[in-house]
């Protein structure tokens, strides 16, 4: 017998709350958790990269993860971060400073694999962030990381995003 509701069908690689189950999610998946989670602690902390990198690669599971995306992201994010925050705070209704550092990092990630990792389509791109924010974040601290990351997308994979919308396969 299944936990699931009878009225809900199960999702292949999902629990019966609708979050994805560990073994179902890719070497990607796993290297932008971990790279979330040093993140993190770059931005709470302040610990430098070294010392980020050199802990998140010895936290369980990492072995899992597809470390040169991770290596990409953390120190892309981290190099990046100037850069990466004058794109994010235009599109905030609030101050950068009073964002939650967990959205904060998903929106880093975002807006870094909008631009430097073209092989994974841009609404890939924010479901993995969406998924990121569920899992790790505040409440509704996914919906402000669509939102952000949904007008952002235009402005970095701009002829993606319009073939997209030109299918049908985009909102307007």
């Amino acid at each position: 017998m299944s936990d699931a509701p009878d009225d809900l069908p199960r999702q292949p690689g999902r629990t019966a709350s609708g979050a994805r189950k560990a073994s179902a999610k890719s070497a990607r998946s796993r290297a932008r958790e971990f790279a979330l989670q040093a993140l993190y602690q770059f931005l709470v902390g302040g610990n430098d990269a070294g010392s980020v990198d050199q802990f998140t690669r010895g936290l369980a599971g990492f072995h899992k993860a597809d470390s040169a995306h991770y290596d990409a992201l953390l120190h892309g994010c981290i190099e990046d971060a100037a850069a990466l925050d004058a794109l994010v705070a235009p599109l905030l209704d609030r101050k950068l400073q009073e964002i939650s550092p967990v959205e904060h990092a998903v929106m880093w990630i975002g807006a870094w694999e909008f631009q430097h990792a073209a092989d994974v389509p841009w609404r890939v791109v924010i479901n993995e962030c969406i998924e990121l924010a569920k899992e790790f974040g505040g409440t509704d601290g996914h919906k402000y990381v669509n939102a952000v990351l949904n007008g952002l997308a235009p402005k970095l994979r701009a002829t993606e995003v319009e073939a997209d919308r030109a299918a049908g396969k985009a909102r307007s």
